[in-house]
This record gives structure tokens, sequence and C-alpha cells, in this order.
């Protein structure tokens, strides 16, 4: 199969080409058009200009599914109102310029474009899964956005669906290697009361899903998240656990709020969301880590 692939140097990017590639598929990277790569195994693109090279493309010969991953990281820095436009842009531009094109050629039979699980807002303690209502929020809208953004690829015999991912879990970045040294260093603690609800996901069964996804022509929205969300309170107890180091710290919400700015720190940081994999656990999908413990576990294993 010859699938290609945006966003392939980031976290979850660079994983799925490893993993298409150990197996056999060929990867073509949709990639900005000053990255150093050959013509034969790059599409460049630029999503701010409109522009995707249909020269590349016919270069790449017959394209058989698209992963869509790229866009700008949510909690890198605060939300300035540039900085919120910025978010927004790198996701509906670049997923109206694949979808306007895809929609335009023959060969793509599955189309997975990322999302989240900011979707469904902060819900406290309620159960989220594929059929809950979108939430309210600035992240909601800008998943609502993204998902609609994709929508023009979907054709007579082509399925296009949406990962949902949640908090991926992995000590090579993300959240996750930001909260590491932290820990081990004993200063580890919970966010706020931490009675709110994370949804994590090992690295290795973002990438796995993601695959399942496609090999198996899923379609529609689907969340990418373990079968057993988690307190942050018993999160930050699991974390203190695996690194063998006290969690008696806590960081109050007017801290981070001060830290982070109030937005970011509600929506990003103390949201909680107890969101179930349905979609996945209903087609079939085998989780290879399905607690925080195991999950973890994982992530500080990777080599």
């Amino acid at each position: 199969m010859r699938v290609a692939v945006t966003g392939s140097s980031g976290l979850i990017g660079s994983a799925l080409v490893r993993a298409l590639e150990a197996r056999g598929d060929q990867v073509v990277r949709v990639v900005r058009p000053d990255s150093p790569a050959t013509r034969d195994t790059v599409v460049r693109w630029n999503p701010r200009a409109g522009t995707l090279s249909t020269d590349d493309l016919d270069h790449a010969g017959t394209i058989d599914a698209v992963v869509h991953l790229a866009g700008a990281g949510i909690a890198e820095r605060r939300w300035s109102p540039a900085r919120r436009r910025e978010i927004l842009a790198s996701r509906v531009e670049s997923t109206s310029v694949l979808a306007a094109t895809l929609a335009s050629r023959p060969g793509v039979t599955r189309v997975v474009s990322g999302s989240a699980i900011g979707y469904y807002g902060s819900r406290g303690d309620e159960v989220l899964d594929e059929s809950s209502a979108r939430g309210t929020g600035y992240l909601a809208d800008v998943c609502d956005a993204w998902e609609r953004a994709i929508q023009p690829a979907r054709r007579p015999g082509t399925t296009v669906a949406c990962a949902r991912t949640g908090i991926v879990m992995s000590a090579s970045g993300g959240a996750l290697a930001r909260q590491l040294p932290l820990f081990r260093a004993g200063l580890g603690g919970r966010l706020g009361s931490g009675h709110q609800w994370l949804s994590p996901i090992s690295l290795e069964d973002e990438v796995h899903a993601l695959l399942w996804i496609m090999d198996q022509g899923l379609d529609g929205p689907v969340n990418l998240v373990a079968p057993t969300p988690v307190t942050n309170r018993d999160f930050t107890a699991a974390l203190g656990r695996a690194v063998h180091r006290p969690t008696i710290a806590a960081v109050p919400r007017a801290a981070l709020s001060l830290a982070l700015g109030r937005d970011l720190a509600d929506e990003a940081v103390l949201a909680s969301q107890r969101v179930t994999p349905r979609a996945l656990d209903d087609s079939g999908y085998r989780f290879r880590h399905r607690d925080i413990d195991a999950i973890l576990g994982a992530a500080l294993a990777e080599r």
C-alpha cells in the first residue's frame, strides 16, 4: 500500500512512518517546499498559500491512503490572539487543501484525518463516546472546524475517519516528556483539584489504532484513547510509582492560570474529559496498553 502522511516529522507521525515502513508499506511524505527530501518520496505543499503539488502527486504514483496529522502544537505556549489564529489556521487550511486535492483525484480509498478529544469540551464526570455532542470552548470550536474541513474528501468508495486523539503518553515528547523531569526529581504532584479526568493512550496504541482505522476502513469519528480513563490524582500517583518518587506536591489552579494563561490552563490542562473508545472497541481493535500503569510502563520503556 502507498500511504501519504502529513505531519511525518512529529512525535506521532514519525512513529507512524516507522510502523508503515516496517510492515512493507510505501510512505509518501507531504512536506513543506523547503524540506530536504527526494522527489520520489515526497509531495510538497504550502497550506497557507493553498497549494499542494499535483506534479509531485503524479510523480509519486497512485496513493491508496492518506493519514493527515499536521497542525501547530496546542499547549506549547500561551494562547495569544495570534497563537489562537495559528492553531486554527494550521489545521483548517492544511485540511482544506488536502481535502480539495483528494476530491479531484482517483486512487485514494482511505482517509484518516487528525482531530482531538478537545471536541467534547470539559464535561466533568460524564462518560463520553463518539455519539456524544460537541462541547463548548475554543478547542471544541477548533476540532469541529478541523473535522468539517476534511469532509470534501468524502466520495463513493472512500472512507473518511476523524481520529479524535487523547493524551498520547511518550517519554519522547508531549505532555509526559515535560512532566518526567519534575516527577523524577520528586517534585511532581496533582494539578488543580486532581479530580479532572484524563483520557490517555500509549504511543504504540496510537500508531496501531491509526493503522487499524486505515486498514479496516473505519468511517466517521473515532476516539483514540485507552479503555480506562483516569483522574489527574490517580495519574499523578501512578507516575510517582513508575519513577519511584513521592507525589506530595500540588499545583493550584491559580498558579497554572498565571503560568499558562487562564484559557490554556482551563481547556488543555484542567479540562475533565472522560472519553471511551467505543468505535475502536466495536470494530474489534485490541489494545496493547489498557490502563495507566501499562501505558506509563510502555512509555518509560521506550528506546
